[in-house]
């Protein structure tokens, strides 16, 4: 096809779009898709003047999940092991990019499409959404799916998402939390706006060790947890925009953070 599979955009304030832009497959997470998404994480994680990243996409779908077209016309185990681990390398750079990532989902999510939601540091879906995890109707159970599906939804809640393969709309992702805001269709961009202008009035550094931190002692008991939080916490204090702040706080004046 002539046009990319990733569109990506970047303003003035270093908040980049990536979106998915084959809105005829539905967004499908192809080999082709996963290798751009895959490309461009790599190279936005070493960027320090990337301060946040939406992840969107064109047309009526978020995205339907992978391209079961293109998997089932090479029925080798090695293709879908290479596969597989393909879209959890992508999944976990999500993960370990030192910015916030926000999923703006404007339409439905399915199977890898809900677990890229679900991986997602934050999500904001119009009210038109609609999302499932619906491998297991065609005998495929969303095992990769379901890893960070339970992380963000209760284990029942999740369950019955994975073995009926059934939709939840977008307020009842809000409510379990899968998503964190479901607003009207025309409110979408405004929202995702409230959280950018919110995260982007923020010390970059600050939110880099937070993410990480965040992500490494939610698999941690509670002892090696606090002792890890503590550390970084230490870490970010002896940095100069938690001075600033704190030393800001106590004179009772707005930061003036120079990064």
């Amino acid at each position: 096809m002539s046009e990319p599979a990733l569109l990506e955009s970047r303003d003035a304030r270093g908040v980049v779009t990536l979106t998915m832009n084959r809105p005829a497959s539905f967004n499908a997470l192809s080999e082709e898709m996963i290798a751009a998404v895959q490309s461009a994480l790599d190279r936005l994680g070493g960027d320090e003047g990337v301060r946040v990243v939406v992840l969107a996409a064109a047309g009526k779908a978020f995205c339907a999940g992978h391209n079961l077209k293109e998997m089932i016309a090479r029925p080798e185990l090695a293709y879908y092991q290479q596969l597989f681990a393909q879209c959890s390398r992508m999944m976990l750079a999500i993960q370990k990019l030192p910015v916030p990532v926000i999923a703006r989902v404007q339409g439905i999510a399915t199977a890898a499409g809900c677990q890229l939601v679900a991986q997602c540091d934050l999500a904001v879906a119009s009210t038109e959404a609609r999302f499932a995890v619906s491998g297991v109707n065609y005998g495929l159970f969303c095992s990769t799916p379901s890893v960070p599906l339970l992380r963000n939804v209760p284990a029942k809640q999740a369950m019955e998402m994975l073995v009926t393969g059934e939709f939840i709309s977008a307020q009842e992702a809000q409510a379990r939390g899968l998503v964190n805001h479901a607003v009207a269709p025309d409110q979408v961009d405004a929202e995702v706006e409230r959280l950018l202008a919110s995260i982007l009035a923020k010390p970059r550094l600050a939110l880099a060790m937070g993410k990480e931190l965040f992500y490494r002692q939610r698999e941690m008991g509670i002892e090696a947890a606090y002792q890890l939080a503590a550390q970084t916490m230490a870490a970010n204090m002896m940095d100069g925009c938690a001075l600033e702040g704190v030393s800001a706080f106590a004179e009772k004046r707005k930061p003036n953070w120079t990064r």
